[in-house]
């Protein structure tokens, strides 16, 4: 059984409650874990809420990723005036089998296991001196711009051999394109100078090769100019963004279930299973992701025609009580939350996921050590969250000791 659901103008992404998925979301996924959706442009599609339905579709070659098939769920400017073929190359997260996976094997030899653990002793390091640093200058603090942002705004920068002293710069130009409240006009300005900025280290790196990650994939030789920019905006997009996000609203979270800091500072061991439970709880890449057929597929009994675009809802299908129980609870001790799928899954699961997890697993545990009188500096209503952002977060998390 299907349920066609209007949702006004595009997909709600205003919260009743800060770190719950919109109710409307939720009482769909109750009714019917896929389901008729109508786009912002009028498209007849569908919204994912399952969690089974959303990572059989995820795995499913005979979905695409390709943008030139999907329509936009949230409404704007962006999306009414949205121009596949402005795209830029290399954007591999939105490139489907082979040419993806041409990409994939290239990146991925940057991003293996042994290579990201290698890098605990530099993220440790970052995030050491950052926390020192808040306490230097003593109470209050932004833990966005002080803690949040800067630990793997560093790493990313350090990886990619980016100029760390031109962070704010992209990192301004990069927030735009990712507030959906933004025009088309000003996202695609962001664009073009990212692009600019990029482009031009790609060419340096052809004369002045410095073993940074980017290096090694000029002297590979495979990848173009072009697709070599696209790609590394890719990265560098995804290097921070989730990270970031995830350090500053775990911590809002954290601070605001004492039960649950509580336990973790108690036992200190449980900080990778906490890492699991607050990228599930919280799944900051809040829109999800979509996805199309590209032949008529059937999913859990429902038919998708071809063509037909599927928002996979993330976030709601973190919560399936299906999957997950008690799922509207943050539990540090939960053994199954790294059945989430806040990282993706498939293909197109997330090139940075272990990064992710180390820069994570430490920030929280650096934090928590140096800080063992953290607490809000302002009531926690008071605190400015990202509704109109595609990945949700804080704007500023002020904190006290």
């Amino acid at each position: 059984m299907t349920e066609t659901i209007h949702l006004g103008n595009g997909l709600p992404t205003a919260r009743d409650t800060p770190l719950d998925p919109p109710e409307v979301i939720s009482r769909l996924r109750a009714q019917a874990p896929i389901a008729r959706f109508t786009y912002p442009d009028g498209h007849e599609g569908w919204i994912v809420t399952g969690h089974a339905q959303a990572r059989a579709i995820l795995a499913d070659s005979r979905f695409s990723s390709r943008l030139e098939y999907v329509h936009a769920p949230v409404a704007g400017d962006r999306a009414a005036n949205f121009d596949p073929s402005q795209v830029p190359p290399g954007m591999f997260n939105k490139m489907d089998a082979p040419e993806h996976t041409r990409f994939r094997k290239q990146l991925a030899g940057q991003f293996t296991a042994r290579r990201m653990n290698q890098l605990t002793e530099r993220v440790t390091e970052i995030a050491e001196e950052h926390a020192k640093a808040m306490l230097a200058q003593g109470p209050p603090a932004d833990l966005v711009s002080g803690y949040a942002l800067p630990i793997p705004s560093l790493v990313i920068c350090e990886l990619l051999g980016i100029p760390y002293g031109d962070r704010e710069s992209f990192q301004a130009d990069i927030s735009k394109l990712m507030d959906m409240e933004n025009g088309h006009e000003e996202a695609m300005a962001a664009v073009g100078r990212t692009w600019g900025y990029v482009a031009g280290l790609v060419h340096r790196r052809r004369s002045e090769p410095s073993g940074d990650l980017l290096s090694d994939l000029v002297a590979a030789g495979e990848l173009t100019d072009p697709e070599l920019t696209g790609a590394a905006i890719a990265l560098l997009i995804a290097g921070y963004e989730t990270s970031s996000n995830m350090i500053a609203l775990g911590t809002y979270t954290l601070l605001t279930q004492p039960d649950q800091l509580a336990a973790l500072r108690a036992d200190p061991s449980l900080v990778d299973g906490a890492v699991e439970e607050l990228l599930r709880y919280l799944t900051v890449l809040q829109v999800g992701t979509e996805r199309a057929p590209l032949e008529d597929v059937e999913i859990d009994g429902v038919l998708m025609k071809a063509g037909e675009t599927a928002l996979i809802h993330l976030p709601a299908a973190n919560r399936d009580p299906a999957r997950f129980a008690d799922p509207d609870r943050l539990d540090i001790t939960r053994t199954d939350a790294g059945g989430h799928l806040a990282l993706g899954h498939g293909i197109h699961q997330c090139l940075g996921h272990q990064l992710a997890r180390i820069e994570l697993r430490i920030a929280y545990s650096t934090l928590l050590s140096h800080f063992p009188d953290l607490r809000l500096a302002v009531p926690a209503e008071e605190i400015e969250l990202r509704p109109g952002a595609g990945v949700y977060g804080a704007v500023r998390l002020p904190i006290t000791w």
